[in-house]
């Protein structure tokens, strides 16, 4: 009996042993078992689509042997929720870097570690937000032990973010130094072809972001100067933004093409352009949404939809997301000396939810002294100046003029007289409406909108915007970006040109010594502008006589009286140097700018690069509460519960 149970026993240990590898030719005889080699499969996880490459490997770093088993797994839940965990920071950052621990890149059947120094960079960055809700930084995402170094060779998870992977195609070696190409650049493409041509007119161009789109898009500018970079004493600052609805995409390409023409026709020696940059500091932001691009590119070109894309990822219009300064302009414009400028924003504005590319470029207008902007939209073919929203809230149509409304009337025209299509008297065609206008209007007059960035512009800072619609349809197919690049180019080049218009100069104490934040005031405009760090400054006027004082907190006023003829086309020169006072009165029209802002600005303490604004410590456990209160997300995990999350784990 114990024999027939020994030799049961041996017969099922032999039966459960596996069988030998196979020698060449012994595959169909039964007696060996062929060995499985991993393979690159596509990637099938939901929130792993949008990664750089398409193919990964299973198992996976975590050895997790298949795609069902990373779904209903604690790590991938986790990249799942942290946008909603970590209010938007670090999206999609995070999630990318997981997902290249959890769904790594594949080639050639072999797997590709991600690089270590852009985890290290991302938790120095990210840390603080766990901090803030109480969690532990995720063990999956131990820059040591799941990513390599360069030498070992890897891949950069968020290259896709920065347009660094190039999908450009290849284009022939032997092109004029004139060539462009009139398409639709992807967010990838047009970031590839921005730093190319800086790179080609690396001399007077160079490219920077003034920060991060909700989706982690850097908000890429290229400026042209003969000092790249940096602020020259005197030379006028001037801005172009684009695509601030995403689904508005003509006026990103024309930038785009802009940045092209402004490189080869320098380089080939024309004058304008030449003249222009030698005297100008000039940035393109071809794409302020590149998210609702996305979006919108997804529909295709000619498609004239009215909503998808417009808006960003978080679902707002950042045409309407700005601080509402001008129903204070309207309530101090009857208060004796009250000025209509450098209003500060309410802080009741900060209770509502403000995009992270809002805030970039409110970050942007306070770092540059900016002259002169106009933003381009799609829609119509109209130019359109300040007030923006009607001095009577229920008038949806009510002409609302600036104090400088003959300055902006000067500047409008500028470019609808040198657009053909706008200059042309046919009322048979594409803004046809505005024929008797001249092809400009004033835009509360044309519809009332609070919220916007020209109005921001005009009342936060020296700025001067205006708003082109560039042509009726949004998203035009590739065929007529030529033509469309022909109807506006002279005219983007003269609206450049504006910015020389009026008068610039210099306020110093007898010393020598530039005056920050001096006021510049016209007699009969109810609207100052000050000078910039270096004491310079830049008052855009049409012709006329006028009467210029500058004054400053602790300083004498001073007045001059100056006439710029009609046909004068460059700035003139008016200096003013100010003598100091004992007695210093208090007014309010001669409050220095650092009264101006309000002490608590959380618009001085937003990092537009990093992290989108700080969340609420929100996640500490009170006295007798034993999980945070993000622990619920994970809820549905019954055995397999994220301890590795809880600090105190």
């Amino acid at each position: 009996m114990v024999l027939r149970l020994l030799l049961l026993l041996g017969g099922l240990l032999r039966a459960t042993e596996p069988a030998p590898r196979c020698e060449t030719g012994q595959e169909t005889l039964g007696q060996c078992q062929t060995v499985q080699k991993a393979k690159c499969v596509d990637i099938a996880l939901s929130s792993c689509t949008d990664v750089a490459y398409t193919q990964t490997m299973y198992p996976n770093f975590l050895d997790q042997k298949s795609r069902e088993v990373i779904e209903y797994s604690s790590e991938y839940i986790l990249i799942s929720v942290l946008h909603n965990l970590l209010q938007g920071e670090c999206n999609p950052d995070l999630r990318l870097l997981g997902c290249s621990v959890l769904a790594p890149q594949c080639e050639k059947d072999k797997v590709i570690k991600p690089c270590r120094h852009v985890c290290e960079n991302l938790k120095k960055n990210c840390l603080p937000a766990f901090d803030a809700i109480d969690m532990a930084w995720p063990y999956f995402l131990d820059c040591d032990r799941f990513f390599a170094g360069e030498e070992e060779g890897c891949f950069d998870p968020l290259a896709k973010l920065r347009g660094e992977v190039d999908v450009e195609e290849d284009l022939p070696s032997d092109l004029p130094a004139t060539f462009i190409q009139f398409k639709h650049h992807s967010y990838s493409q047009m970031v590839s072809t921005l730093k190319k041509t800086a790179s080609k007119c690396s001399h007077i161009a160079t490219t920077y972001s003034i920060g991060r789109s909700f989706e982690g898009k850097d908000l890429f500018v290229i400026e042209f100067s003969t000092k790249p970079g940096h602020h020259e004493l005197l030379k006028p600052e001037f801005k172009y933004i684009g695509n601030m609805h995403g689904n508005e995409v003509v006026g990103k390409e024309l930038l785009i093409y802009l940045a092209q023409y402004l490189c080869s026709e320098y380089l080939l020696g024309n004058p304008r352009i030449q003249t222009l940059i030698n005297n100008t500091r000039i940035h393109l932001l071809p794409s302020l949404n590149p998210d609702g691009y996305e979006l919108a590119a997804e529909e295709g070109a000619g498609y004239n939809g009215w909503i998808i894309g417009r808006q960003t990822a978080q679902n707002l219009d950042l045409n309407r997301n700005f601080p509402d300064l001008t129903s204070e302009a309207y309530r101090r414009a009857g208060i004796r000396g009250a000025r209509l400028d450098h209003i500060p924003i309410p802080q009741s504005y900060w209770w509502g939810k403000v995009a992270p590319e809002t805030k970039a470029v409110m970050k942007w207008l306070r770092s540059i002294p900016f002259v002169l902007s106009a933003s381009l939209h799609g829609g119509e073919l109209v130019v359109t100046y300040p007030y923006d929203y009607s001095r009577h809230p229920m008038e949806e149509k009510m002409f609302s003029p600036t104090p400088d409304e003959k300055m902006f009337k000067m500047l409008a025209k500028a470019y609808a007289d040198a657009h053909p299509v706008i200059s042309d008297r046919s009322e048979l065609r594409c803004g046809g409406n505005f024929v008797k206008r001249g092809g400009i209007i004033n835009g509360a007059e044309w519809y009332s909108f609070t919220g916007g960035m020209a109005d921001f512009n005009y009342l936060h800072t020296n700025c001067f915007e205006v708003t082109v619609e560039v042509g009726c349809e949004k998203f035009p197919l590739e065929e007529e970006l030529f033509t469309i690049w022909h109807e506006n180019r002279d005219a983007l080049l003269s609206y450049m040109e504006m910015v020389h218009r009026g008068i610039k100069g210099i306020v110093s104490d007898k010393f020598g010594n530039p005056i920050k934040n001096a006021r510049i005031s016209v007699r009969g405009i109810q609207h100052d502008i000050t000078t910039a760090a270096d004491g310079d400054y830049w008052r855009l006027l049409p012709p006329g006589t006028y009467i210029i004082s500058a004054q400053a907190a602790g300083y004498s006023r001073v007045m001059k009286r100056v006439t710029l003829p009609a046909k004068m086309k460059r700035a003139g020169r008016v200096d003013f140097v100010l003598r100091p006072i004992e007695a210093w009165p208090n007014k309010l029209l001669r409050r220095s700018m650092e009264d101006v802002y309000d002490p608590y600005d959380p618009l001085e303490l937003f990092d537009p690069h990093a992290q989108h604004g700080q969340p609420e410590a929100r996640g500490g456990s009170p006295p007798g509460r034993e999980k945070p209160w993000w622990w619920s997300y994970f809820s549905s995990l019954d055995l397999h519960k994220p301890l590795w999350l809880l600090k105190r784990h």
